[in-house]
């Protein structure tokens, strides 16, 4: 290829995988149902997107390189606080029966479904045992299940990726130099364990580098995450060239230290890097999937669609319903896990890595694995995408509706409203530091949080999981201010707080930007004043004429959202919604 065509590549590629990415997220689907049939149709109608034209014999390197920063991302994501008890258990059976049954239910069908010998049918096999967080993650997002079942797939999609991928290059090898699969046997299971041994010694490796740049040198955050991609891609390469594939290992070992181990203090989100990996995962969706021909689609389409039946409806339940047998678990949430299990980026590394290798050394059916790979993809992703929502709903595992509040502060006029805000039809939390205000609140029937809720949502390494908005209304005002900037990336929605006082000269608060509950005139210590005097709150229909003297201070929609009144924009109540007022103060005689 001359230079110009591989510019235009590379930057087609790029286009491609931003594009289609923008689109999913337009059009609310999993980023995986454009990128591939993008990248398909792609590699279809043009040479230029062919990563063996544009990389050589270095793509499948890449490939392993950047699918480790993906696992270090994904091991991120993961604390350990979290993975306990029947969690533990569950995950742990999951990954050892969704592995060995997949892998021997693929293996016996492949050979006479697709017409290729047994070990290329194992090797299949072992390949499509692998889930993955890239499709996972974006499809919990979308359907919003509760915690529990989100951590337990969460948790099962991250951690069979590299086992799968250590698997599928023991199958590997066990084919090419033997030309069979003796995985059973004592050897490879020895083969195993130093696979093993040898990623988690480089994730140990990993840590102690990161802990070195980012807790000794202190580095900020512009050159920590740099120090951190060095870092993965460094000790993923080095696992990588002593033993084949144990870089993932190491990747996701790494990221569960820095998540887990007290002193890295990593922020709940970083920009940058998700911003990187979301760029690394659509540029190796498309690139991958041009690799697939039309002509070699054809003659496995059917067999496939057959594939994936016997996966969705077989397979998987199967592997969940033993799973989870005696774990606590409800009927839906056990039918739900049941039904996701959608294959993502690891799976298709694979393919494309072992499929290339096999048809080298002259493998007969080898030719077939990425196409088949790429259609069980492509297919279950599409199918869990389509009803993953619906069977949630039906099975009632998802999340309810509306908003969940964590409303902090004790004072009478903040628990009042409070009270208010769960008559509307609200799930509401509170939270306060002293006694007789956390008594007050329990007096007035409200949920209590527990006493390290708000230290927990202030780590910057972790996520208020179930919290929707924060309300902070204590009466230090500059507290508000502080914990708004150090909150606002650690809650699924948005952290609001209450004005102070007009013309203060506190330390932060007059200062500090973030959105203000009920704009600027009802600053905190006016709302104080005025409920002391007599004013209360009101909840009524929308419909209904707001009475004279009462400001709207929250607009309850009909399916349970909550949108405050602030400064920044006026909100207008529709038909069906309900508005919480604040009465006048009643006239002294």
């Amino acid at each position: 290829m001359t230079d110009d065509e591989i510019l235009f590549g590379l930057a087609l590629t790029v286009v491609l995988a931003t594009g289609s990415q923008v689109l999913a997220s337009k059009l609310r689907v999993p980023a995986l149902i454009v990128l591939l049939p993008a990248g398909f149709t792609a590699g279809a109608l043009t040479d230029v997107v062919h990563p063996d034209k544009l990389m050589g014999a270095n793509f499948s390197s890449l490939v392993s390189l950047a699918v480790a920063v993906i696992l270090y991302d994904a091991g991120l994501g993961l604390n350990l606080r979290n993975l306990t008890g029947r969690t533990r258990w569950i995950v742990g059976r999951l990954l050892v029966f969704g592995v060995l049954v997949t892998f021997l239910v693929t293996g016996a069908v492949g050979p006479a479904m697709f017409d290729m010998p047994l070990r290329v049918a194992a090797m299949l096999g072992m390949i499509l045992v692998v889930s993955g967080p890239t499709v996972v993650g974006p499809l919990l997002d979308y359907v919003r299940p509760n915690d529990k079942v989100r951590r337990i797939l969460i948790w099962e999609g991250t951690l069979t990726d590299p086992i799968g991928g250590i698997l599928g290059a023991l199958t590997f090898h066990a084919i090419a130099t033997s030309h069979r699969v003796d995985i059973g046997r004592g050897y490879q299971l020895g083969q195993f364990g130093i696979s093993l041994a040898v990623g988690l010694i480089g994730g140990a490796v990993g840590a102690a580098l990161l802990w070195w740049t980012l807790r000794v040198l202190r580095l900020g955050e512009t050159l920590g995450t740099l120090a951190q991609l060095a870092t993965v891609i460094a000790v993923s390469a080095g696992c990588d060239i002593v033993r084949d594939d144990t870089g993932l290992i190491a990747a996701i070992v790494t990221g569960l230290a820095v998540t887990n181990i007290r002193g890295f203090d990593m922020p709940a989100r970083r920009p940058f890097f998700e911003t990187l990996v979301q760029l690394i995962i659509g540029l190796l969706f498309v690139s991958i999937s041009t690799t697939v021909t039309p002509s070699s689609l054809v003659p496995v389409l059917l067999p496939a669609l057959g594939l994936i039946a016997i996966l969705v409806l077989v397979v998987r339940p199967l592997v969940a319903f033993a799973a989870t047998a005696q774990s606590g678990l409800t009927t839906g949430e056990r039918a739900f896990i049941g039904w996701m299990a959608p294959r993502g980026i690891v799976a298709a590394a694979t393919a494309s890595a072992f499929s290339a290798s096999l048809v080298d050394r002259g493998e007969s059916g080898a030719e077939k694995i990425l196409p088949v790979a790429f259609l069980v993809i492509v297919g279950t992703v599409l199918l869990y995408a389509l009803t993953a929502t619906p069977v949630a709903r039906r099975l009632a595992v998802v999340k309810p509706s509306g908003t969940r509040v964590l409303l902090v502060g004790g004072e009478p006029w903040v628990v009042d409203m409070g009270r208010s805000l769960r008559t509307a039809g609200l799930d509401v939390l509170m939270w306060a530091g002293l006694d007789e205000e956390r008594q007050r609140i329990k007096d007035a029937g409200i949920q209590l949080a527990r006493g390290d809720l708000l230290a927990t949502a202030t780590n910057p390494g972790a996520r208020l999981e179930g919290v929707t908005a924060v309300f902070l209304a204590t009466d230090d005002d500059d507290f508000n201010a502080l914990a708004s900037v150090v909150m606002q990336d650690n809650v699924e929605g948005p952290v609001y707080r209450v004005g102070p006082p007009h013309e203060s000269h506190g330390v932060v608060a007059p200062y500090t930007g973030g959105a203000i509950l009920f704009g600027s005139s009802l600053v905190r210590h006016a709302l104080a004043a005025r409920y002391e005097a007599g004013a209360r709150f009101l909840v009524q229909s929308a419909s209904t004429p707001v009475p004279a003297d009462h400001d709207t201070l929250f607009v309850v929609r009909a399916d349970r959202r909550l949108e405050p009144v602030t400064g920044d924009e006026p909100v207008t109540p529709q038909e069906g919604d309900s508005v919480v007022l604040l009465g006048s103060a009643p006239l002294t005689q």
